[in-house]
């Protein structure tokens, strides 16, 4: 099957390259060239423009984009609705927020163009294990690209599925990515309170490898952490920041909406942002007050501790 892959970045380029190590031949266009050119020395076809990649394919077309959410998915789409035709069907594999993906899908299906989101997960190791794929969209259009889905998943039949209408896919991985957040959270937090305990001097790369194997909290993410300790347990070059790149958010707003309880998710994300605040606004003033109620000492910025 020929598939046209739009962004070859490093998660695009990767499914590029799975794609054509399955079989299938790709036609691939990025706005960076020199993404198209590493892609093209991996297999895939070379597009120099959205019309170059959608003259390659033959109707009905199947056009897969990575690209990143917001803006950039409308003006992508835009761009290749003037040159698909009706019957081809177009694959937003990247983190868009699932009712931008339902409003785009009416603007796709007024030109006859199926509109499928494929929720994906896997990150740089998806090129060798596979992808998760939470695909949404109308069931003949995800029955044809059976043989897409089947080659990016870790198997044909394992690691993705076909999860509901168009917009499913995205709702079901942004709820997926929520939830990654509460176990990276609480990951984090049991590794600090281990850390902390200077008496037992423990070894946290130690215990990871032992929770790796036959534990109840083993898992992808405890592998990462145990690779991650291995080099430098201290963690010095690391700064404490952590970003968010928008599901979590996503995922409280719908929690509120559905009058659903997600604390741990929740605190999880505002874990985050407290992670980013260089002024502490909040904690200088909860001093202060403690000071005025409480005569308790309030510690002067540059204070040693």
């Amino acid at each position: 099957m020929r598939v046209g892959m739009v962004g070859l970045g490093k998660m695009g380029g990767n499914m590029a390259l799975r794609l054509v190590r399955a079989g299938h031949e790709v036609v691939g266009f990025d706005l960076d060239p020199a993404a198209v050119s590493a892609a093209a020395d991996a297999g895939v076809g070379p597009s120099g423009s959205l019309a170059e990649l959608a003259a390659a394919l033959e109707p009905p077309r199947a056009v897969w984009m990575m690209v990143p959410a917001g803006p950039a998915v409308d003006a992508t789409i835009g761009g290749l609705l003037a040159h698909l035709a009706p019957g081809d069907v177009v694959v937003d594999g990247g983190n868009s927020y699932y009712k931008d993906t339902r409003r785009r899908s009416h603007a796709c299906h007024e030109a006859g163009i199926q509109l499928v989101d494929a929720g994906t997960s896997g990150g740089v190791w998806g090129l060798t294990d596979g992808y998760s794929l939470m695909v949404g969209g109308d069931e003949e259009a995800v029955e044809r690209l059976r043989p897409v889905f089947a080659a990016l998943a870790p198997g044909p039949e394992t690691g993705w599925g076909r999860v509901g209408p168009t917009g499913a896919g995205h709702f079901v991985k942004m709820v997926h990515n929520g939830i990654e957040y509460g176990l990276m959270q609480a990951y984090a937090e049991g590794f600090a309170v281990l850390r902390a305990k200077d008496e037992l001097d423990l070894d946290l790369h130690a215990i990871a490898e032992i929770w790796r194997f036959g534990s109840v909290v083993r898992s992808w993410l405890l592998d990462i952490i145990s690779d991650v300790l291995a080099a430098d347990a201290s963690l010095a070059d690391v700064a404490p920041y952590v970003p968010d790149s928008g599901e979590g958010r996503w995922t409280v707003f719908e929690a509120i909406d559905l009058d659903v309880p997600t604390p741990v998710i929740a605190l999880a994300l505002m874990r985050r942002l407290t992670s980013r605040d260089e002024v502490a606004y909040a904690d200088r003033l909860l001093s202060a007050m403690r000071g005025g109620f409480g005569g308790h000492a309030i510690r002067k910025t540059g204070e040693a501790l």
